[in-house]
């Protein structure tokens, strides 16, 4: 029952992954390291069909290996972050505390997100 479930989870990370592939404010990799964890519980042919992936493999592999986000991605994901906001502000036009709490949120998964490491961390 649990390989069945993580497989089923694995399955629906995947599957928000590739739509997030296509969709500029939903992010894919993030859905693709749950899905591999996921998939690592439950089938190893599965997750490494996503490890070997050529193009969400390595992003999976830099995370697992070193918490790394590259600097490309590190600026895609500050700007979705920040044009994500700016489209809620605009469209739901919350109150000043809804408004203020949203942005010290989105600030604070920005700062996170640029507090990674870009790459191996290498020792001198």
């Amino acid at each position: 029952m649990r390989r069945i479930t993580f497989k089923l989870l694995g399955a629906g990370c995947v599957g928000v992954g590739i739509v997030g592939a296509f969709l500029p404010l939903l992010p894919s990799t993030i859905f693709f390291i749950l899905a591999a964890g996921c998939f690592a519980r439950s089938s190893p042919a599965l997750e490494a069909r996503i490890l070997n992936h050529p193009v969400f493999g390595p992003p999976v592999i830099a995370w697992r290996e070193h918490g790394a986000i590259t600097p490309k991605a590190k600026i895609v994901a500050v700007i979705g972050m920040t044009i994500g906001y700016l489209l809620f502000y605009w469209s739901a036009s919350p109150n000043i505390w809804l408004a203020a709490v949203t942005a010290i949120f989105m600030f604070a998964c920005a700062t996170y997100v640029v507090s990674r490491p870009s790459g191996p961390k290498t020792n001198p």
